[in-house]
């Protein structure tokens, strides 16, 4: 669920609330029970947790099969494309 920003226009208190997206905004402040004004918000922030984010983190453990170990097996003995498999 989303946090929205509020501020009381009367005690100028500043709140975060978790609401559904879908849920009417709020209209009276926690604490006096004043008129409440939803603030543009910068909304929460990506937080990056554990080792790291990069190229390398998700990269195969091992490499792709060279062209060279797909071959046939004869082509040492001379086979140019035969149909060993």
């Amino acid at each position: 669920m989303p946090t929205y920003e509020y501020k009381c226009l009367e005690c100028n208190q500043a709140f975060d609330f978790f609401q559904n997206i879908n849920d009417k905004h709020l209209d009276k402040c926690p604490k006096c029970d004043g008129k409440v004004k939803r603030l543009i918000g910068s909304g929460s922030g990506i937080i990056f947790k554990g080792s790291g984010f990069y190229a390398t983190d998700y990269r195969k453990k091992s490499p792709a099969p060279s062209a060279k170990s797909s071959a046939c097996p004869k082509m040492s003995e001379g086979c140019d494309g035969c149909k060993h498999k």
